[in-house]
């Protein structure tokens, strides 16, 4: 069968056996590590991973068509196939679906204000009971910072927030914005530890309520507070701007506008500080189950997508941060503690609607130990000089945050 030959090809390092609907057990890999086992248990299942590829496995997994067998589960069965193509030059296929997906990329990511509200909406306007399932106490969605083995997902994003804090290089009385303010954990964070105001806009409803209850209940009120808007609907200039998480929703071809909007919103004297995930290597195109599923209109750059739109816009690069594999860790917290917790999400949605998740999930992990995905902090100004000489002030300030310095 197709699905056969191509595992044949892919499947170098590792034991995957695949069981059809019949019976019948075909053996891939040299042997080596764990062994490995899924069932297909319809007969049309195999053709349909062959032809849609990773959208096709993900919905053979979500209908419950393909099910792992023995020790392993979805997530094992993916690093498996990930690690067997990491460095390697992608099988005709895959390049293929690639190069189809580079064409139609721009009609994926167009993103105006109508729809970018409708997108972000599909994601994150589903129930806040369902993100406490799995998220820190601060509902941080995105890459947390572990700056020592160890540290559990709490201490690493409280870590990320004071790595971003210092970045900014924030004074008392400073103006932020902050772009795709998610649950407002952020926004609090500065306003309480820095005594900043903050100014955060979002695009999803169920956030921007729950972001000014909790600025309300930490007494922030008057100087912490959350809009539901769009960023090019903002026409004021602030000393600080941050956004985390939210790039990846803005398109390719609304970079040169996104960074031009950045450069109006800044102070002279002003610093922003950008958080996206990203590409280590080349441009490519949204992974279709993630399209359809998760983040319909989202796409991660490879640094040669954004820096040429940083440059026409005028910003200058002060700083360039890659953060490997701290989502990878982030992902695995956020994993775990989901499927903990699965009849709490299956009693809040349904199975297929978990097994899609923790597919998510799962393929994100292994993105980022196996395939090339990565984290990028660029910080910008408008001047030279708006930040000091050398990165120092960075971590003597992470360190003052965590109380290992005096407070000057």
């Amino acid at each position: 069968m197709l699905l056969g030959r191509m595992l044949d090809y892919t499947v170098e390092r590792g034991q995957l056996a695949v069981i059809d609907s019949r019976g019948r057990r075909s053996d891939y890999g040299d042997g080596s590590g764990p062994a490995l086992a899924i069932r297909l248990h319809a007969r049309t299942t195999g053709a349909r991973i062959a032809m849609r590829g990773s959208l096709g496995l993900a919905e053979a997994y979500m209908d419950g068509t393909l099910t792992v067998e023995g020790g392993g589960d979805i997530y094992d069965v993916i690093c498996l196939l990930a690690r067997n193509l990491e460095g390697r030059k992608p099988p005709f296929w895959i390049r293929a679906r690639e190069r189809a997906g580079r064409a139609l990329r721009l009609l994926h990511q167009h993103n105006p204000a109508g729809r970018a509200r409708r997108n972000v909406a599909h994601h994150y306007d589903l129930t806040d009971a369902f993100y406490d399932l799995f998220l820190d106490a601060n509902k941080q969605y995105s890459c947390g910072y572990f700056p020592a083995p160890g540290i559990d997902l709490e201490a690493a994003q409280v870590a990320k927030m004071r790595h971003i804090a210092a970045k900014l290089a924030l004074q008392p009385g400073m103006s932020v914005l902050d772009i795709g303010s998610g649950w407002g954990g952020l926004g609090v964070h500065l306003g309480r530890e820095h005594g900043v105001s903050v100014h955060g806009v979002t695009l999803s409803e169920h956030q921007h309520r729950l972001s000014n209850e909790r600025a309300a209940a930490a007494g922030l009120g008057d100087r912490v507070r959350f809009d539901l808007m769009d960023y090019r609907d903002d026409d004021r200039r602030y000393d600080r701007v941050v956004s985390v998480g939210m790039f990846e929703h803005v398109g390719v071809g609304h970079y040169d506008e996104f960074f031009a909007r950045l450069r109006l919103l800044l102070e002279p004297d002003g610093v922003a500080l950008l958080h996206t995930i990203g590409r280590a290597g080349r441009p490519g195109a949204t992974d279709p189950f993630i399209r359809k599923y998760i983040f319909p209109g989202g796409y991660i750059p490879s640094l040669s997508e954004v820096a040429p739109a940083i440059e026409a816009s005028g910003l200058v690069i002060c700083d360039i941060e890659v953060l490997r594999l701290h989502y990878a860790e982030t992902l695995r917290a956020w994993r775990r503690r989901f499927n903990a917790r699965w009849d709490e999400a299956r009693a809040l949605y349904d199975e297929r609607f978990c097994r899609m998740w923790e597919f998510y999930l799962a393929g994100s992990e292994a993105s980022f130990r196996h395939m090339g995905m990565v984290v990028f902090q660029i910080q910008l100004a408008r001047r030279q000089d708006a930040v000091p000489l050398t990165r120092d002030y960075i971590a003597e300030a992470e360190r003052r945050a965590a109380g290992d310095l005096a407070a000057e």
